[in-house]
């Protein structure tokens, strides 16, 4: 089992403090210095100087991680073998890949030995570089470098909330935030390799340049090289992380909302469907015409909203109640073709790798109880569960939460008042369309419908949490920084001026930059001093037997999780691993874990067998699990997929059966002439047993 305990000793690392510097509005609408000259001045100091800090904060960010991932586990000094164990389930699998190439006579060999790969799966050839989004891991080794992909992260927060406000000081209570509520905002400390932990970067990119694309009086080339940008931030963002069309998806509803509504330039919003389609497509080629991505309702969903513009003209044209109805139609038409194309998009490529996400859905969101071993593995992890109630609670210690309201609910009932005025207003002259929509500029409704859409993601899928709260912290301190926002709230309590709004501006966010670093910086210096390390000592145990004690050919079966590890330790054959979008791999890890079920031992003998398994590792922390309530623990799911009755007090569906035959797992270990038949116990620790398959003629 592993474990973080307190370092017996090492050295305290030290810290730097910058502070935050106060500066002046750089928006026309601010106070600059009426002299042409000495605003221009003003304007590139300003954009100098926030440069600068943006650079900097995305530097001390990545420091701050790095540091305390060092001290969770003292990195540098515990052995290799522990350093690539602390590398959890996919982590694992994926950072593998990264030690292939390097240690690949040469690239070309190393990529070949990715493109036709025999390790990962027994008994199969297949093609990593089309399965898994790993080019990152490819890059990585050919630079043989580490790239400080967070720093990118913050400071594509921070430019957002800057662009929004017209104010790097929002930007910086941007950052502070997302530093403070760290917890909440990422995890890239304790799962490095993971995909997301690569993509987000990209992603808050393409959010920045698609906020500076909506502002208003771009020149041509200003805009062309803001789409550029966007194509470039989408296409590395779908390069690197599998559920990059599911993100993408939502973003492009919230695109077709807001155009629906004319709050945004109809052109510019079909620019960044086409975009997205594009860079879709460029990865697709890339990872060798992988048809996941060409069956994925992104695809469907884009192209379904430029054919429905093409049949329906006129949307915008008519008084409010035809507008109305327009609109309604267009969206069932819209919803129509995206079913349709998809349906004949998978009907024609006989694509089944994503059904088990649309069954994991399906009974998530109440559309019937399902009995799917694979639907219901997600079902019963807390990562795919209701966002924690106390999530709310840490998000307010730091007032974000409190700030984030405060700001969306005046955003929120002007984005619906405007959309109204706009349907009405649809038959005036260009000019009286822009009156209608200046309370709501276009980059601001932008992030407006994206943090909702993804607030409502985060809320019923935890593990989302991430796409949100980091957007939080730039929509809140856009809030708290915004003319627009302030001048709003004080007109409705009658206490607008404009030097009151200018003042309030900067001070309240300079107070709660104050509040956060009286509260938090104590707390932050503590953790950095906290010196802990990585303890497992079972596991280790198990990788350096099995390096030392079976040959280079064997093929290990077991749980997903473990046999990540065990590729990334020793580079033995694996029957199954954690990148579950495949249909042929989710069967067969199905079989592989009967292990954990009430079969015979001849079934599961037969089983492993097809698979050309060598050894078999059980994991008592699977077998007598008791992390899961009854109904949820792996051998729960399994036993109820087999229709066997659950052990255990409690009811069971009537058609469940009792079984023949005891759980394997369990009763293997009695060493019954049934089962030493075709097993022979190799290895065992206080985790671990590991059992040779008999090689039966």
């Amino acid at each position: 089992m592993t474990t973080i305990r307190q370092r017996k000793g090492g050295k305290v690392p030290e810290a730097d403090e910058d502070q935050p510097s106060e500066e002046k509005n750089v928006k026309s609408e601010g106070k600059i210095p009426s002299d042409h000259t000495g605003g221009k001045l003003w304007n590139i100091l300003s954009l100098t100087v926030g440069g600068i800090v943006a650079i900097f904060l995305g530097l001390l960010t990545s420091i701050y991680v790095a540091t305390l991932h060092e001290n969770d586990l003292w990195f540098s000094n515990i052995k290799e073998v522990e350093r690539e164990i602390s590398f959890r389930t996919e982590c694992g699998l994926y950072y593998s890949y990264y030690k292939q190439m390097i240690q690949a006579a040469s690239i070309q060999q190393g990529l070949h030995g990715l493109v036709y790969d025999n390790k990962t799966e027994s008994v199969r050839t297949i093609n990593i570089l089309e399965r898994m989004n790993v080019y990152q891991e490819v890059f990585l080794s050919i630079l043989y470098r580490i790239l400080p992909i967070q720093a990118v992260y913050v400071i594509a927060l921070y430019v957002t909330s800057w662009l929004l406000s017209g104010t790097w000081l929002s930007g910086l209570l941007a950052a502070c935030w997302y530093i403070t509520n760290r917890i909440d905002t990422t995890r890239v400390e304790f799962t490095i390799p993971l995909r997301e932990n690569w993509a987000l970067p990209f992603f808050a990119v393409q959010i920045a340049a698609i906020t500076y694309l909506f502002r208003s009086h771009l020149q041509p080339a200003q805009e062309r090289l803001t789409l550029l940008a966007v194509f470039v931030a989408t296409f590395l963002f779908s390069l690197t992380w599998q559920f990059n069309q599911f993100m993408m998806l939502i973003q492009a509803l919230a695109l077709f909302i807001l155009d629906c509504f004319d709050i945004l330039p109809t052109a510019k919003v079909t620019w960044l469907y086409i975009i997205q389609i594009s860079g879709l497509l460029l990865v697709c080629a890339l990872q060798f015409f992988n048809s996941m991505i060409l069956g994925s309702l992104l695809v469907s969903f884009n192209a379904s909203i430029l054919i429905a513009k093409t049949i329906q003209k006129n949307l915008k044209k008519g008084s409010l109640l035809n507008r109305l109805g327009k609109l309604i139609l267009h969206a069932l038409l819209v919803s129509s073709l995206t079913l349709l194309v998809n349906k004949f998009i998978k009907k024609i490529l006989n694509l089944e790798s994503d059904e088990h996400i649309f069954k994991f859905l399906k009974a998530k969101f109440g559309f019937g109880a399902t009995r799917d071993f694979d639907a219901s593995l997600y079902l019963c992890e807390e990562a795919f569960g209701l966002l924690p109630l106390n999530t709310f609670s840490r998000l307010s210690d730091t007032l974000l939460f409190y700030v984030y309201i405060f700001v969306l609910f005046p955003m929120t009932v002007t984005a619906v008042i405007v959309a109204l005025r706009n349907l009405s207003c649809s038959n005036q002259a260009l000019e009286k369309m822009e009156e209608c929509t200046i309370s709501l500029k276009p980059d601001a409704a932008y992030n407006l419908i994206h943090t909702i859409l993804f607030g409502c993601l985060a809320l019923s899928t935890m593990r989302m949490k991430y796409l949100w709260t980091s957007h939080m912290c730039v929509f809140a301190s856009f809030g708290l920084c915004s003319t627009e926002v302030w001048r709003l709230i004080l007109k409705c309590v009658r206490l607008y001026t404009s030097r009151r709004t200018q003042v309030i501006k900067y001070l309240i966010p300079i107070i709660t930059l104050l509040y956060i670093l009286y509260k938090f910086w104590p707390g932050i210096m503590d953790e950095l001093l906290e010196l802990r390390e990585f303890y497992d000592p079972d596991t280790v145990e198990l990788m350096n037997w099995i390096k030392s004690n079976t040959p280079n050919t064997a093929v290990f079966a077991g749980s997903m999780q473990l046999l990540a590890g065990v590729k990334l330790c020793t580079g033995r054959t694996l029957t199954n691993h954690p990148h579950y979008e495949d249909k042929h791999l989710r069967e067969r890890t199905k079989q592989i874990y009967q292990i954990y079920a009430k079969r015979s031992p001849e079934d599961v003998y037969r089983i492993l067998r097809s698979f050309s398994t060598d050894y078999v590792i059980l994991e008592d922390s699977i077998c007598y699990e008791r992390r899961h309530s009854r109904g949820c623990r792996l051998r729960d799911l399994l036993d109820i997929a087999n229709g066997h009755i659950m052990d255990g007090l409690g009811e069971n569906e009537p058609d469940l059966k009792p079984s023949l035959y005891p759980r394997f797992c369990e009763e293997i270990k009695k060493n019954l002439p049934s089962y030493t038949a075709h097993f022979t116990r190799v290895f065992q620790n206080k985790t671990f047993h590991v059992y040779k398959l008999a090689k039966h003629k």
